[in-house]
């Protein structure tokens, strides 16, 4: 059978490519025509994956990490002028830092250096994937730096998002995870308050505007960002539907599958697609909080390694009719 292999990263362990060539493998070996689609949901990974379907050039630049130290940035540039760009580079949460990581003073300063460099290097069109920033400054540092470097001149920006939180719930919902205790996060939201009065136009009602602590509001309210969802975006330059067209079986893939997973992530953008295909969840754990979302999977199998993931390409079956009602019976 022809399987669509459409796995996610396994953050910290696997790219999505590496978990993609990994189920590959092993449904080429129970005979299976496996065809390979590593996706993302507009954060970390995004580049990545949309570097071929792109056919993106790397461009090195000088950057600065979220508390302003010298650090290496990058961006994929296509020939017709797409500049992808994504944050967690440089503003991440997990992007090197020698001193103190501090939630207060991070900012997306180095965001916006890569931002104006793509300009400068001829973009048309510059798409942020904005998630896992280690930021809560509303945008206004990369705003800052593309002051700084000039402007972008006419260049539209995009700005890939997996959540709809609001520009000022921004801290209190994504502050805790960076770092930022009680005080901290009424600090960020006074801060988050006092730049969407300052604003050109005020990002508070917007839903998306929260994504990356604010950034992406920042751009939406300073460039006239578009904000799309990141998963649907990756999907559409990956030529995800017509791949569908042809596949008996979908393969998705993530770290943790939970009841995270069905709000804006990738996994939930390919089963609305795949609403007459079969789709098997391969993922390295499986949440409490899954509940009834189980019941949208053929099957759900844990795989947690190298070994595990060919083992489950291997096993890969389009499940029957009968199966198929059994396991919604079940979950």
């Amino acid at each position: 059978m022809r399987v669509l292999i459409a796995p996610d990263s396994f953050k910290g362990t696997y790219t999505a490519a590496e978990v993609a060539d990994a189920i590959a493998a092993g449904a080429e070996s129970a005979g299976h025509e496996p065809v390979r689609m590593p996706v993302a949901d507009g954060g970390e990974g995004t580049l990545d994956v949309l570097t071929v379907p792109l056919g993106l050039e790397r461009i090195d630049v000088d950057a600065v990490n979220p508390w302003r130290a010298p650090c290496p940035g990058f961006f994929g540039l296509s020939s017709d002028g797409t500049a992808i760009v994504e944050l967690a580079t440089v503003s991440g949460i997990t992007t090197p830092h020698n001193g103190v990581r501090d939630a207060a003073t991070a900012d997306t300063y180095g965001t916006g250096m890569i931002m104006a460099a793509a300009a400068q290097r001829g973009a048309r069109q510059i798409v942020v994937a904005a998630g896992g920033s280690a930021t809560t400054d509303g945008g206004l540092g990369a705003i800052a730096a593309i002051d700084d470097a000039g402007g972008l001149g006419s260049v539209s920006v995009v700005v890939l998002t997996d959540v709809t939180t609001r520009y000022t719930d921004a801290a209190r919902v994504f502050g805790p995870q960076k770092g930022a205790d009680p005080a901290t996060v009424e600090l960020l939201t006074t801060r988050l308050t006092e730049a969407a009065a300052a604003l050109p136009r005020d990002p508070r009602e917007v839903d998306g505007t929260g994504a990356a602590g604010g950034f992406s509001g920042g751009m939406w309210a300073r460039f006239d960002a578009e904000l799309r969802p990141g998963a649907d975006y990756v999907l559409d330059v990956a030529g995800f539907d017509a791949a569908l067209a042809t596949a008996d079986l979908v393969v998705v893939g993530e770290g943790r599958l939970d009841g995270q997973s069905r709000a804006g992530k990738i996994v939930s953008a390919i089963l609305v697609r795949s609403a007459s295909v079969p789709v098997v969840a391969v993922v390295g754990s499986v949440g409490d909080d899954l509940g009834d979302y189980r019941s949208r999977f053929a099957d759900v199998l844990v795989a947690s390694d190298a070994e595990a993931l060919r083992a489950a390409g291997a096993g890969l079956a389009v499940p029957t009719p009968n199966r198929r009602a059994s396991r919604a019976s079940d979950a």
